[in-house]
This record gives C-alpha cells, sequence and structure tokens, in this order.
C-alpha cells in the first residue's frame, strides 16, 4: 500500500512515541503529561502551539507553502485514557495504577503527530490547518468543551475530520460511512431507598438489593419487548453498588448506573420515559423509593456525505479499492467528535487495527494498540491535507 516513504522513515519513532504515551495514561482533563508532550512535539516541528481549551486541550496551527486560498481544515485526536487496570506484561504496559489506554488514544495521537511532522517539512498545500488534540473524550464530553470555549471562534475551519482504530477490521483497511455511524450516548443513575435491617429478618425492612436486580432483568424489557428490533438501541448497566460490608445487614439502599446508546434521534425521548415507569412501577410494588437522574450526553455522530465522499477516496488512496468499505455499519458506540460535527461538515473513519484475538478489543484490559497500522493512519491524514487543500 502506498504509506509515504518519508512517514516510513520514522516509524520507529512514532512508536516509541506511541508506547510513551501508553505508559502515562491520564484520564479526563487530566492528560497533562500527555498535553506537554504534544505540545512539545508541535513546537519542535515549527507549529503555532495553542494551549488552554477545556482545560488541556492543544491546537496546532500551520500554513502551507502555496499560495493561500483562505481555506483551513481540522484534523481532531483524542488523547484520554480510561480508568481500569491494564493486565498486559509487555515492558510498555501503564504505569498508572488503575488506568490504561483500553481504547487507542495513544495511537490517535501519535498518528496525527506523525502526519503533523510530515506536513511541516513538506508544506505542500495551501491555506492553513488545525491540529486539534481532545482531551476527556471517555464520557466526560472533551469535544463538548471545545467547543464551547470557543474553538471554531478561535480557529476557523470548512470542515474537521476525525479517526478511530477498529479491531476486527485488516490492517491496511478502513470503513466509513454517510449519516449516523455512532449512536447518542444517554447516561442514568438509579439510587433504590429500601429500610436496612438485619439479614435474619428481612421482613422487617425493604431489600434494596432485590429490587434493583428486579429493576435490572425489568430493563431489558425496553429493548427486547417495547421497541422494534431495527431500532438500534442498546440499555446496558453497568454498576451495581449497595451493602456495607457486614454479611449479616441488608442496606438501606442501592445504587445503579448505566448507559442507553440510540442511533435513531426519534427514539431516543422515549427511552428516558420508559426507564421511568419500569423503575417506578417496580419500586412501588416493593414499597421502595427511587431517585432518577437521566441525562443526554453524546448525540449521534453524523458525517455529511460530500466529505465522507471525499475522505473515502483518500482512504482508497492509501489502502487500495478494495480494502475501503463505505457502507460500514454504524456502531453502537458513542463519540464527543460529534459535538464537532454538529458545529461543522465533516467525516469520521474507522482504520483497521487488526484482529481482535488476545484481548484486542476496545476496552479490553489486555487491549493494546497496533504499531502496524501507525504510518498508515499518519498517510492517511497527510493525504487528506493535500488533498483537500491542494489550491
Amino acid at each position: 500500500m502506498p504509506i509515504i516513504n518519508r512517514i516510513a522513515d520514522f516509524h520507529d519513532e512514532m512508536t516509541a512515541w506511541r508506547r510513551t504515551l501508553h505508559m502515562h495514561p491520564e484520564t479526563a482533563f487530566e492528560e497533562f503529561h500527555t498535553s506537554d508532550f504534544v505540545a512539545a512535539k508541535l513546537a519542535e516541528f515549527g507549529y503555532e502551539v495553542h494551549r488552554g481549551l477545556a482545560g488541556t486541550g492543544v491546537v496546532g496551527t500551520l500554513r502551507g507553502a502555496k499560495p493561500d486560498n483562505g481555506r483551513a481544515i481540522g484534523l481532531r485526536a483524542d488523547m484520554d485514557a480510561l480508568n481500569m487496570e491494564e493486565l498486559n506484561t509487555f515492558e510498555h504496559r501503564s504505569q498508572q495504577e488503575g488506568k490504561m489506554h483500553a481504547c487507542g488514544h495513544d495511537g490517535h495521537t501519535t498518528m496525527l503527530l506523525g502526519a503533523g511532522r510530515y506536513l511541516s517539512e513538506t508544506r505542500n498545500f495551501a491555506g492553513t490547518i488545525h491540529l486539534i488534540f481532545q482531551p476527556a473524550e471517555e464520557g466526560a464530553g472533551g469535544g463538548r468543551r471545545m467547543v464551547e470555549d470557543g474553538l471554531f471562534d478561535k480557529f476557523p475551519v470548512d470542515a474537521v475530520f476525525g479517526m478511530h482504530n477498529m479491531p476486527g477490521i485488516p490492517v491496511g483497511s478502513f470503513g466509513t460511512r454517510t449519516g449516523a455511524i455512532l449512536t447518542a450516548m444517554d447516561l442514568f443513575e438509579i439510587r433504590v431507598n429500601g429500610i436496612g435491617t438485619h439479614a435474619a429478618t428481612p421482613e422487617l425492612g425493604i431489600d434494596p438489593i432485590v429490587v434493583s436486580s428486579q429493576i435490572v432483568l425489568g430493563l431489558q424489557t425496553i429493548i427486547s419487548r417495547e421497541l422494534n428490533p431495527l431500532m438500534s438501541v442498546v440499555l446496558t448497566i453497568t454498576e451495581f453498588k449497595a451493602g456495607t460490608g457486614a454479611l449479616n445487614t441488608v442496606p438501606d439502599h442501592a445504587l445503579l448506573r448505566g448507559t442507553a446508546r440510540i442511533l435513531n434521534p426519534e427514539v431516543r425521548d422515549s427511552i428516558r420515559e420508559r426507564l421511568r415507569r419500569i423503575v417506578e412501577g417496580i419500586a412501588q410494588a416493593h414499597r421502595a423509593r427511587v431517585d432518577i437522574k437521566y441525562w443526554h450526553n453524546y448525540p449521534p455522530l453524523v458525517t455529511d456525505s460530500e466529505h465522507t465522499k471525499f475522505v473515502i477516496g483518500v482512504a482508497r488512496e492509501i489502502a487500495g479499492a478494495g480494502r475501503v468499505d463505505p457502507n460500514y455499519p454504524p456502531n453502537m458506540a458513542s463519540e464527543d467528535f460529534s459535538f464537532m460535527l454538529q458545529a461543522k461538515p465533516g467525516a469520521y473513519v474507522f482504520i483497521g487495527n487488526g484482529p481482535e484475538e488476545g484481548g484486542r478489543i476496545l476496552h479490553n484490559p489486555l487491549y493494546d494498540f497496533n504499531d502496524e497500522i501507525l504510518p498508515i493512519g499518519a498517510s492517511y491524514w497527510a493525504r487528506l491535507v493535500e488533498s483537500s487543500m491542494s489550491a
């Protein structure tokens, strides 16, 4: 495949950058080492470096050597890690207890830095590029914060582009689609209030664990019995907390947290009302009280046809026509790049990370970004700039 030769020359350096970032994972709005690393590289490459958007965000600005045509585009990479313990044993495993790059954002950052280095050396484009390094993608809305902090007021662009690695897509392949490619993310919290008592006399209290367990099961009927199966909705309980540590005590409350992922915006508001009805009904049946919090977090990630068609062409230049899926199925994950695409037109692609075997699944404690794809992704970014900003 036509990886740019100059980018291939510093593949080993990119691998070292990526593994350094992997060893020092940082979570939402605490990407201090990461943003320092990114800013130092951008300055070394000759970019104008801007810091402070969304706290730890970094933007690098570069102007091409061709006559300025007044155009500008943004390329975005996310920088944050996850709050989870890494189980890998290789040398570059996480050095931060309870934090891990389990989604490949270390690789995303590195690929954009690699493209940035090449573009600074060649400047074979017209207009201005803004490399956007975003914090806090994993649920905390760093993309939203950057937009709210004036990202596109300070750095106006005609279009903005994103990319994410995808285990299961072969190395050297890409996938994308026009329209909704990632779902909306809603979050909820349910506090079930019972009456604590001795475990030997449960009849004297109201057991919130039993009530919560029925709520967990009951909520699954929203998907299995209340919605058309073609509506593409997932509802998952991700946290269940109860108890004081005393094995002879029924606690007085339990806490459930979870997420709903919705591809179709028309269904979104109905999920909240269905959840409330089921939770309150089960609680009433067991004489418990509930407090429910439900909020919209990320909107669906929606690409436009013009820019998606363009990035398909760029990906085919890198990978070959047979290695680019222009109708990649929508994914039930969510991404706060959606806020940037609400503000500006653009597109989003998945780059193949190779087989899923051996724990190479996103958000798995054995995941590791595939360093083999670093020059592929960097070449894609570089060709995107040179093609869209040719004159």
